[in-house]
C-alpha cells in the first residue's frame, strides 16, 4: 500500500516528523508531498525544505520527499494514491481538516483521507508559531530537529 502525506512544512516540526514516522510504519512506500500553501509566505523554498525533510527523514527507505505544486489530489491520481494522511492537533485543526478532505474527495473520490492526530508531546506545535519564537530569539531546539534549527537560526541571523 502507498500513502501520502502533503503540507507546507515551513518548517518541519518534530510534530510534523512524528505523524510521517508514524504513518510510514503503516505502508510500503510513504510520500512526503512538500506543497505551496498561497496564504502562505514561507521562510524556505520548497526545495529547502525537501532537503531538510530528506535529511531527517534519511533512515526511513519507504519514505519518499517530492516537491508538488499542483493540486495534492492531482499527484495523488498521477501516482495511483489511495491514501491520504492529514495529521490533527485539535478540533480547530480537524474542522479545516475535514473541509478540505470532502473537497479533495469530491475532485477524486478514490481517495481516502486518513486523520492522525499529533502525539501528545507536540500537541502545541505550529510552524508559525516555531517562526515568530525564532524571529525574536527564542530556543526553538525542542521543537524541531537540530538542522531545522539551525536553518532557521540562520535565515534570522542573515
Amino acid at each position: 500500500m502507498i500513502a501520502m502525506l502533503p503540507g507546507s512544512f515551513d518548517p518541519p516540526t518534530l510534530g510534523h516528523i512524528d505523524i510521517i514516522e508514524r504513518s510510514a510504519k503503516m505502508y510500503e512506500k510513504l510520500y512526503v508531498v512538500v506543497s505551496s500553501n498561497i496564504q502562505k509566505n514561507p521562510l524556505f523554498t520548497a526545495q529547502e525544505r525537501k532537503e531538510m525533510l530528506q535529511e531527517i527523514l534519511q533512515n526511513h527507505d519507504n519514505i519518499e520527499v517530492v516537491i508538488y505544486d499542483g493540486l495534492v489530489v492531482d499527484f495523488a491520481r498521477k501516482h495511483k494514491i489511495k491514501i491520504m494522511i492529514r495529521g490533527v492537533r485539535a478540533l480547530v485543526d480537524f474542522g479545516y481538516e475535514f473541509e478540505l478532505a470532502m473537497t479533495n474527495k469530491q475532485l477524486y473520490d478514490e481517495l481516502e483521507v486518513l486523520f492522525m492526530p499529533t502525539s501528545p508531546n507536540y500537541f502545541l506545535l505550529r510552524s508559525s508559531a516555531i517562526k515568530e519564537l525564532a524571529f525574536y530569539g527564542a530556543d526553538i531546539e525542542t521543537m524541531v530537529p537540530p538542522i531545522v534549527a539551525k536553518n532557521i537560526k540562520e535565515r534570522f541571523d542573515a
